[in-house]
């Protein structure tokens, strides 16, 4: 064993064992209780930064906690390889995405290696390569034929000089976020994925994950958004037909004073033909993003169509307005606007100077007033005909009763969730394996994978399969006759919602899945960031549904527990490459060792909170480590003597009657930490399993030399001590346990040792330490029976030598006992 502790040295030993000897491969093992572990995993983009260095450490540290349990880990790495940033790299320096994407890989996991995680790398998948898409290719196809994909032209944001659609996160002031274009809304053709068929299912089963995050679920909740209402038939003025509008509020229909639609609605549309007013203000709502997120902030605008409706029940004349706030795929894309008590349409009518009548009142009669804003709480009824003094509450399912009675109206359930967009007009994605032929339509590819052609000259502009004749030419699979490829690729969420499975089984070359998933699904641990908390997550668990209705899986669930963990921050703002702040991992490494980095990144918070980044903490858990090292080597001899003669498995040859108080204290100490840091792995707190090596470690110093009848109690201890600690600490800092575990001939590896007990027989000793004091000063510490009543304590406390040198010529007044900590003597001057 090296006097000095030098992590490069023992880090790379460690990891060269570990990969030649396979240390992490899983197998299946129906004897054992399994366990898989899972972090999300990470796109290709070239370099780690800390933020990926914390994610992946917390489900290491799990992987190994696990796997000292006694379980049967499986914890794979792979690659979410598709996608739009390698196009813009690929644009700025001119290499095909491909080859940018793969040099990128490579490079990646030669530093996860270096950080010492135990991934099972003979289960690594990329999703860009064939031998993964094809299946995907496959599953799509599967529910094509299941009616549950199906294409419509939908409304997108088009970057007309780009080519392509954005998301809304890629317009910047209504322009593209790369050539700077004023953005169009277009409508183009667009596959979709009928999530919207496992809505219930998707809501009803958040109530099984009882170890996800409430936020998550709550997250997942709303944006399913799950509503009982009732559809509303306002018929037209002078028409035949009419307008259905959904809501949730019926107790206000009596207040409705202008219907809103949205700037795409066909009613619009036809309106505009001889409303050049209309017409214009169709045109700027072109070029400006949509979503629910913006309608609280945005200043609300719109045009009169100059037609009209009637309300169902009073038959009043409601005008019809095209409104900037209404969204055409929320309901039918029209809204009965109350003012009153609504506060979106009573901002509009405040602009346009519309009616704003009352139809609620609040049920203490205080006066409102209208013209600030509107009343949007439960109240009285008023104004609304037989309804009048109702709750409001209450008037809901009555005024949905009546309009149902006279046909009115139809009770429905809504969801906010749409059906998944998954097609993208982009090209470093999988293809989607669809000919669409002229004389058949669309049809399903044959011959599986379509494979994308990677060796291609690629600008941005235009997409590269629409340029390949040998991939988009080909013969249709029904009639024979000259078709065309699909030229779409999916949304790289389709990648990423079932790579967790295949996982499970990544040399299948015959099928997407065998039973080795039904063997290791659902991941017992899933761990990624809060941001995932919605389309991520939501994908997966539809993703999952499927495969288990097409027979692939048996669970419900895709995960069953799950960490989101908390942002790197750097003075106070996330860690990121566009703000300049991001802490680059390798040359800490190159300093301190691996181990170093782990270990602050684990103790720094808990991980499910943001971590503020410290040079000061990283040179803190490196003067540990180094502590730790200096103990083991200082006490090296006398360890490994007990361990290679077999003493210090159990405790029967050890005569605790000799031992001092500060023997016993230290190791009741180190066990009383052992039975908290099980807890605090269990609840994965991390940071006060670090905290808890440090008060063993520091118990452990503070032992006093031992005359010569004591050592073999002192070399228990040492020994014992440091068994456990070790043990404690492998999970985080792996490498440096690994080497001292071996140096000090304790049996086996770490990496393969049992989990560590309590010795029940050391806990039981029948002596404790009370301090004492007089007149509140320290004067001694003495040895009492664990079970000694007060005349015992006082006894042995007046006879202490120190004690009695103390209060010799005074006066004993009172003696204070605290149980198992103080006795006080409180004592005055002498007679």
């Amino acid at each position: 064993m090296k006097e000095q502790y030098i992590p490069q040295e023992i880090e790379l030993s460690a990891q060269t064992y570990w990969d030649e000897h396979q240390s992490f491969v899983a197998k299946e093992d129906p004897s054992k209780e399994k366990f898989y572990c899972l972090s999300m995993f990470p796109y290709p983009s070239g370099y780690l930064h800390m933020g990926h260095v914390r994610n992946y450490t917390i489900g290491d540290v799990i992987a190994r906690h696990q796997r000292m349990l006694g379980k049967n880990v499986l914890h794979p790495m792979g690659w979410d390889a598709f996608g739009l940033p390698a196009e813009n790299a690929a644009i700025q320096n001119k290499v095909p995405p491909a080859q940018w994407t793969y040099k990128n890989i490579e490079y990646m996991r030669k530093q996860f290696k270096r950080l010492g995680f135990s991934f099972d790398w003979s289960r690594e998948i990329a999703t860009c390569k064939p031998s993964y898409y094809r299946w995907e290719q496959w599953f799509f196809l599967k529910l094509f034929a299941k009616g549950l994909v199906y294409k419509k032209s939908a409304e997108v944001n088009w970057d007309p000089v780009d080519q392509t659609i954005l998301a809304n996160e890629q317009v910047v002031d209504g322009r593209g976020w790369r050539s700077g274009a004023l953005v169009e809304r277009r409508e183009i053709p667009q596959w979709f994925l009928k999530i919207t068929a496992y809505a219930d299912e998707l809501l009803k089963d958040l109530d099984q994950l009882a170890q996800w995050p409430d936020q998550v679920k709550t997250m997942q909740r709303n944006w399913i958004g799950r509503s009982e209402g009732i559809e509303v038939t306002f018929p037209l003025q002078n028409s035949k037909e009419a307008l259905t509008i959904y809501t949730t509020r019926p107790d206000t229909i009596y207040g409705v004073s202008y219907i809103g639609i949205a700037p795409q609605h066909p009613l619009a549309k036809q309106a505009a033909e001889n409303n050049p007013a209309l017409k214009q203000f169709l045109e700027e709502c072109k070029n400006v993003k949509v979503s629910e997120a913006d309608l609280a902030t945005m200043e609300k605008k719109g045009v009169p169509t100059q037609l009209n409706a009637i309300h169902p029940l009073t038959q009043e004349i409601i005008p019809i307005w095209v409104a900037n706030f209404v969204l055409m795929d929320y309901g039918s894309g029209a809204v009965m606007a109350v003012p009153a008590h609504d506060e979106r349409d009573h901002e509009f009518a405040l602009q346009y100077h519309l009616p704003i009548t009352q139809v609620i009142k609040p049920k203490d009669n205080t006066a409102w007033d209208f013209k600030k804003a509107a009343f949007t709480d439960e109240g009285i009824m008023l104004a609304s005909q037989e309804f009048n003094d109702l709750d409001s509450t209450t008037a809901i399912s009555k005024i949905m009763d009546h309009l149902e009675k006279k046909n009115l109206g139809k009770r429905k359930i809504h969801y906010r969730l749409r059906d998944w967009s998954i097609s993208r007009q982009r090209y470093w994605g999988t293809p989607v394996p669809i000919v669409n032929c002229p004389n058949c339509g669309p049809v399903a590819e044959k011959n599986l994978p379509v494979v994308l052609p990677e060796d291609v000259e690629f600008t941005g502009v235009i997409s590269p399969l629409k340029t390949i004749p040998e991939f988009l030419n080909t013969n249709c699979p029904v009639c024979g006759k000259p078709a065309q490829r699909e030229t779409d690729t999916f949304d790289t969420f389709f990648e990423s919602s079932w790579y967790y499975a295949r996982f499970a089984c990544p040399d299948l070359d015959t099928a997407m899945l065998d039973e080795r998933a039904n063997y290791w699904t659902p991941v017992d641990q899933y761990i990624g960031g809060i941001e995932h908390a919605v389309m991520h997550l939501l994908y997966a668990r539809f993703i999952h549904k499927l495969m288990r209705d097409e027979g692939l899986v048996k669970s419900d669930e895709p995960f069953k527990r799950l960490l989101t963990q908390g942002m790197v921050l750097n003075e106070g703002t996330k860690m990121s490459k566009s703000k300049g702040n991001t802490v680059d991992p390798q040359p800490l490494i190159e300093k301190f060792g691996t181990d170093t980095v782990r270990l602050f990144m684990m103790f720094a918070s808990p991980p499910e909170q943001s971590l503020e980044w410290s040079d000061s903490g990283v040179e803190g858990a490196h003067r540990f480590l180094k502590r730790l090292w200096t103990l083991a080597y200082e006490h090296r001899e006398s360890i490994i003597q007990r361990n290679q003669s077999g003493n210090g498995k159990n405790t029967e040859n050890i005569d605790w009657e000799l031992a001092d108080t500060q023997q016993r204290d230290t190791l009741r100490q180190i066990y009383e930490v052992l039975e908290q840091t099980k807890y605090d792995y269990d609840r994965l707190q991390f940071n006060t399993v670090v905290s808890g090596c440090m008060k063993i470690l520091n118990a452990l110093t503070k032992i006093p030399a031992a005359s010569a009848d004591k050592q073999d109690i002192s070399a228990y201890i040492y020994q014992t001590g440091l068994s456990l600690l070790l043990r404690l600490l492998a999970p985080i800092a792996p490498h440096i346990t690994h080497q001292l575990w071996q140096d000090l001939h304790y049996s086996g590896l770490i990496l393969n040792a049992t989990w560590p007990t309590s010795d029940t027989a050391a806990l039981q000793m029948d002596q404790i330490q009370l301090v004492v004091q007089t007149n509140g000063k320290l004067r001694s510490q003495i040895q009492i029976p664990k079970d000694a009543d007060a005349k015992t304590i006082e006894s042995i406390a007046l006879a202490d030598s120190k004690v009695q040198q103390a209060i010799a010529g005074k006066t004993v007044k009172k003696i204070i006992i605290v149980p198992g900590r103080i006795v006080n003597i409180v004592i005055g001057d002498s007679a």
